[in-house]
């Protein structure tokens, strides 16, 4: 089975706290300390919503992904993410069926996680993330 469930879904947002208030206001709360995610240029805070998360993505970086996506698109709906139990056979595995990744191997994510991007253009205009959380982890 490739895709176990859905991950996380991601919100690019300019300013943390300022992303966070229609959250908090649904009582949510972050469901630990902020994390920067160096490989990916963000600072990401998480709200748990049953299995899933909900991220909040912000550039630490002025070259990032996210900083470039606020500058063309403002900010909401980046992407979103799905769970997979072994990355590498799920990117060999997409890539002989035309997978189109945005780079050739995967990179570290939030919360020791592996992940890597598939292409919009691939994904029908939708960017998507699989992630692979670490042997042990909590699914």
């Amino acid at each position: 089975m490739p895709v176990t469930l859905l991950d996380h879904v991601a919100i690019a947002t300019p300013d943390l706290d300022v992303g966070s208030a229609p959250y908090v206001a649904l009582g949510l709360h972050p469901e630990g300390p902020d994390e920067d995610v160096e490989s990916q240029g963000v600072r990401v805070r998480a709200f748990q919503v049953g299995d899933t998360l909900i991220e909040l993505l912000m550039p630490t970086r002025p070259d990032s992904p996210i900083a470039t996506y606020l500058e063309k698109r403002g900010p909401g709906l980046h992407h979103t993410a799905y769970r997979v139990t072994d990355l590498d056979a799920e990117v060999a595995r997409l890539r002989s069926g035309g997978g189109r990744f945005l780079r050739e191997e995967p990179t570290p994510g939030r919360a020791g996680t592996r992940v890597t991007f598939l292409h919009p253009k691939w994904g029908q205009g939708t960017l998507i993330e699989l992630v692979e959380h670490p042997a042990g982890a909590a699914q």
